[in-house]
């Protein structure tokens, strides 16, 4: 090539580069996949059957990465406490789909519920590493063992449905939670909710959560709305306008009841918000 050409060569690059730069500085921001569960209805007048989704997307609530992974993590609680086996279940390329037979009035919490503990420390010079349930822990990892650290992980993704009139919600105990006061299957735009969060059963006090609009695919901004919880755990929120919502929140630190051990919490909820 000679000096002419590759001289023309690299203005023509150049020139391309430059037209590309702003268009790739106006883009919006891409933002974190978000792992969800979509009803296909969240209010029944009588009982029968509810198909839910579950997906991870970059898109609320729109499937455009990857299906949820289902297996014995899911648990649909009925109103007396009891368990409800989810039917047709199917995993495809981009979701999945169950259903579920509500014979039963009140409210049915439905959640993928996902928990880990993991131990490493040194015995002999030697690194160990043990993961398994909080009952065999006692068991299987030496309490004064050298450079003990425990790492749990628990995270809930979840949703509701009433069947005729709503019911009491009751925390497991374990893990970061919601507990309404304010019942999500009674939610309305422009009225104020109160929500109430708690770790193990006690008030999530000073924590950050996150309330997003669905259908952010079709917006150029997210417009998430953050709040701050009060020392009972506790956030009010007017809903602007109704549809379905995406909530968040999760919390890192030490363990108020475990010595050397890390936590990870998370909860995600999707809650509809219906008009006056």
């Amino acid at each position: 090539m000679s000096l002419k050409n590759a001289l023309r060569h690299r203005l023509v690059r150049l020139s391309l580069s430059l037209a590309v730069l702003p268009a790739t500085l106006s883009a919006p921001l891409a933002h974190a996949h978000e792992a969800w569960l979509l009803p296909s209805s969240t209010v029944l007048s009588s009982t029968g059957y509810v198909t839910i989704d579950g997906a991870v997307s970059n898109d609320l609530f729109f499937f455009n990465y990857r299906p949820m992974m289902v297996r014995d993590n899911l648990v649909i609680s009925a109103p007396d406490g009891s368990t409800v086996q989810p039917e047709n279940l199917l995993q495809g390329q981009l979701r999945t789909v169950f259903d579920a037979n509500l014979q039963a009035a009140g409210t049915y919490r439905i959640a993928l519920v996902n928990a880990s503990l993991m131990a490493s420390w040194k015995e002999n010079g030697e690194t160990k590493r043990w993961r398994g349930s909080h009952e065999d822990l006692a068991a299987s990892v030496p309490a004064n063992a050298e450079e003990l650290v425990i790492r749990e992980g628990n995270s809930r993704i979840e949703t509701f449905i009433t069947v005729g009139r709503p019911s009491e919600l009751k925390p497991s105990g374990r893990g970061l939670e919601l507990l309404p006061v304010t019942h999500p299957n009674d939610l309305y735009a422009g009225d104020p909710a109160t929500l109430a969060f708690v770790i193990d059963g006690k008030p999530a006090a000073n924590i950050e959560v996150e309330i997003m609009a669905g259908g952010t695919r079709y917006r150029d901004q997210l417009e998430k709305q953050k709040l701050v919880t009060d020392a009972q755990g506790r956030i009010t929120h007017t809903w602007p306008a109704p549809g379905m919502y995406y909530l968040k929140t999760t919390v890192d630190g030490q363990s108020d009841t475990m010595q050397n051990t890390e936590r990870r919490l998370s909860y995600v909820a999707t809650l509809e918000v219906l008009a006056q």
